[in-house]
């Protein structure tokens, strides 16, 4: 009977002291838990102020961190989406944006913002173009702060992946971005001794224009071993990174490559081109189009800043190069 009373409490203390390792397993996890939320956000509260120049050179301040955004562009809607900051208001595109971002109210894009929309959405932060600033003041008044973004290179790009990095405290997130993209474009072999000759030329079904180097196609075209034909072209009135199309230096340059960028209806924008072509002698003694090297570059890639997709046009346009040498 002794020893039957010794087994019963043997196995009772047992029971006891395993309840209180894993009580003291549990609270280690959470002391540790508590440890890393306080750690987190002392990380974050030690970040504050945010200071950051957008593209305007302007020095913006943040107090706390923001928690929503909305942008008019679907490149910086891209960017913003890839860094997991939560969007409350997208550009009004006919370019495909994330499914779990569709439900998020348009805004309006570029050039025709929708004041309205925007207000409702109220965004503690809106991503806008540099065209933008003369309306920032109204936009402002309901508390939320505008920050400028230019697309005209594979660096603006970048440097705006780190703006938005470091507003939204996802410094680690833009630099994994932007590791990548500075691999994908340092891994596009250039032969700088041939480059190809090509015409980059904007165009609608009612007008055209060469796109120069200071634009983001021709930024491309250069990194991927292409020589721009318009480099020095007229500018284009209200339009520094275009040009007026000349017949003469155009003939004069000899293309190897016509690249075609439209913002939408590309093939209509196509037949206009192709029918110009086959009739005008300005263009169809070229050797671009002779030899049938008249290429139609993706809209979504090319029509518009593409964000974090730029290493995919630099990709398209890498090939498009290739196949006329």
């Amino acid at each position: 009977m002794r020893k039957l009373s010794i087994f019963i409490i043997s196995i009772f203390l047992l029971i006891v002291l395993a309840a209180c390792g894993t009580s003291a397993e549990e609270t280690e996890e959470d002391v540790q838990d508590t440890n890393d939320t306080a750690s987190e956000s002392s990380d974050k509260e030690s970040n504050l102020p945010i200071e950051v120049t957008d593209a305007s050179g302007e020095t913006i301040t943040f107090e706390s961190i923001p928690e929503s955004a909305a942008t008019l562009s679907s490149g910086d809607l891209d960017i913003l989406h890839n860094l997991g900051v939560e969007i409350v208001g997208r550009p009004t595109t006919n370019v495909e944006v994330p499914a779990d971002v569709e439900d998020a109210p348009e805004i309006g894009n570029l050039h025709q913002p929708n004041f309205e929309k925007i207000a409702e959405a109220n965004p503690e932060v809106l991503i806008a173009p540099l065209s933008f600033e003369r309306h920032a003041a109204n936009i402002e008044e309901q508390g939320t702060k505008v920050v400028y973004s230019n697309a005209n290179s594979i660096a603006d790009i970048q440097e705006t992946i780190e703006v938005f990095g470091q507003i939204f405290h996802k410094e680690a997130e833009a630099e994994k971005i932007n590791n990548g993209i500075t691999e994908k474009t340092e891994g596009i072999e250039v032969d700088e001794e041939d480059p190809v000759r090509a015409l980059l030329v904007y165009g609608t079904t009612e007008s055209s224009l060469a796109a120069l180097p200071n634009s983001l196609s021709g930024d491309l075209l250069e990194k991927a071993g292409g020589e721009n034909i318009a480099q020095d072209f007229e500018l284009a009135e209200n339009f520094p990174n275009y040009a007026n199309l000349s017949p003469e230096r155009i003939i004069e340059r000899n293309p190897e490559v016509i690249m075609l960028i439209t913002h939408g209806e590309p093939e209509t924008v196509k037949e206009a081109f192709e029918q110009e072509m086959e009739t005008n002698a300005a263009w169809f003694n070229l050797d671009a189009v002779k030899n049938g090297n008249v290429v139609i570059l993706p809209s979504d890639l090319f029509g518009a800043n593409p964000g974090t997709k730029i290493v995919d046009a630099l990709e398209v346009m890498s090939e498009s190069l290739e196949s006329v040498r």
